[in-house]
């Protein structure tokens, strides 16, 4: 993608996004730290424990390590950033609720109703809930309002929005990362709300792999066999409608995607620029993830799976991402939970790997170095 079209400035006071975009452009994503990986390990290889016992917690830890620079990573503080859009194909009958959900659900988030309002002061993290584009949202303290319009356009029938709209999206999501990072968050977990945006995350994997939407369409929220046709249809129409580019993500972000997806790229794409963590959450975070992957080549190496949804496409997406989830629950949710609860297992592999002993300081022999017997 030419370095003009990214790095125009998209909204008022996104100066450091301008220059943040030329320079990821210009040396690409940041290369991981190996030495500090290195020291993970080695770390690891000396606590009181058989090596390698800890399983993929240890892997963890040396990816942190990787990221971050840092041999004894944390992720606390960790920040939740919601982002909310509505989609015009919601009309289309492809959602089991109705589109004046997405704007409900902002109050129900930051009333602490929400379960990843629940989640969120469980683990002590931030909330940060973004009206993207919500259509006749209502009024709600708290919620941040960096709205590009209301909603997207029906994808059924052209193009969810223009180029310049799509690349705005992205540069609100950085910003919003960006700001949590200034803050102090060590970790992100984007996640999203918006009545349709499975219909949207669906065409936008599709156009980027090239697998049928046969192959990604799911149920999302419940959808009986009638409300899937009319889903799987709608997908097959937008792809149809648009043609979207697949060598151009940012084309394919404009004619299928939406608001939030490009939130959630750009917060991803933040995350790699400033080696910082974040978590991909279910089917639409990992849609918008290899949005991002695909802007910036490399980006993924800065992310963690947290999970597997129970949404058909969500393992082929984590295949193109090259991620292994970290936990199958069965979970179809969205808004950032299942990435929020595999933020426990990181958070308890970062503090296994900092205050378990090592066999030298409990002074216990290492059954390697002792000898047989």
């Amino acid at each position: 993608m030419p370095a003009d079209v990214l790095a125009r400035r998209t909204s008022p006071g996104d100066a450091h996004v301008n220059g943040e975009w030329q320079a990821l452009l210009s040396t690409g994503v940041p290369p991981l730290n190996r030495r500090a990986a290195r020291d993970a390990y080695v770390r690891l290889c000396r606590l009181t424990k058989p090596r390698g016992s800890l399983g993929r917690l240890e892997a963890v830890v040396v990816r942190l390590a990787a990221i971050t620079g840092e041999p004894l990573p944390r992720v606390e503080p960790a920040s939740i950033l919601v982002f909310a859009g509505d989609h015009g194909v919601a009309l289309r009958g492809v959602s089991a609720y109705p589109p004046e959900v997405t704007g409900q659900m902002l109050e129900n988030f930051r009333s602490g109703g929400a379960a990843i309002s629940v989640l969120a002061r469980r683990l002590g993290a931030e909330l940060t809930v973004v009206d993207a584009g919500v259509r006749k949202a209502p009024a709600v303290s708290g919620v941040l309002r960096r709205s590009l319009g209301e909603g997207t356009q029906d994808i059924t029938l052209g193009p969810a929005m223009d180029r310049a709209t799509a690349l705005a999206s992205i540069a609100v999501g950085w910003e919003v990362a960006k700001e949590a990072l200034d803050r102090g968050a060590r970790l992100l977990v984007p996640g999203e709300m918006g009545i349709g945006n499975t219909t949207a995350a669906a065409a936008v994997a599709s156009a980027l792999t090239g697998l049928s939407p046969r192959l990604l369409v799911g149920r999302g929220t419940g959808l009986g066999q009638e409300g899937l046709q009319r889903k799987r249809a709608a997908v097959e129409a937008a792809l149809a409608a648009n043609r979207p580019d697949p060598a151009d993500a940012l084309d394919v972000l404009a004619r299928v995607g939406g608001f939030e997806l490009g939130g959630i790229a750009g917060a991803f794409l933040a995350a790699a620029f400033h080696r910082r963590p974040a978590l991909v959450d279910g089917f639409i975070a990992s849609a918008a993830a290899l949005l991002a992957e695909r802007l910036a080549p490399g980006a993924r190496r800065f992310w963690i799976a947290g999970h597997r949804s129970a949404e058909r496409g969500h393992r082929r997406v984590l295949r193109a991402l090259r991620l292994r989830p970290l936990l199958e629950l069965g979970l179809r949710l969205g808004e950032g939970t299942g990435a929020a609860l595999a933020l426990e297992l990181v958070s308890a592999a970062c503090t296994l790997q900092r205050e378990m002993a090592t066999f030298d300081e409990a002074g216990v022999s290492d059954r390697e170095e002792s000898g047989p017997g």
